[in-house]
């Protein structure tokens, strides 16, 4: 009986899709929190039947796990520390200053 191959493509792909999305306020918490939960049912189902899968895949599986889990991490993070941000500072002053920032980088660029 052949082996069976894990793909960990999807894993890597959302859960560096999530870090992108960590600017949006913590926002990509819920892909990479998609790509570690379909890394551990992945690696689940090899504990059911470890002999039908090759070592490498698993792995590469356990490694994209890993990744999705610091991804995570730092999303929700960033999430805290955006709510934070509001609840001390409050969202009109905190587009306020977003506001400025934008302005002075116009002005950086046109000079």
């Amino acid at each position: 009986m052949e082996q069976q191959k894990l793909n960990p493509s999807l894993v890597y792909v959302l859960a560096i899709v999530g870090l992108l999305c960590c600017c949006f306020g913590g926002a990509g918490a819920i892909l990479a929190a998609v790509a570690f939960f379909i890394a551990n049912s992945k690696l689940n189902a090899v504990k059911l039947n470890p002999e039908n899968y090759e070592a490498n895949s698993i792995k590469a599986m356990g490694t994209a796990k890993t990744v999705a889990l610091i991804i995570l991490i730092i999303n929700v993070l960033y999430l805290v520390y955006t709510i934070y941000q509001i609840s001390t500072i409050g969202w009109d002053e905190l587009m306020q200053q977003s506001q400025e920032m934008m302005e002075q980088i116009q002005n950086q660029q046109s000079n």
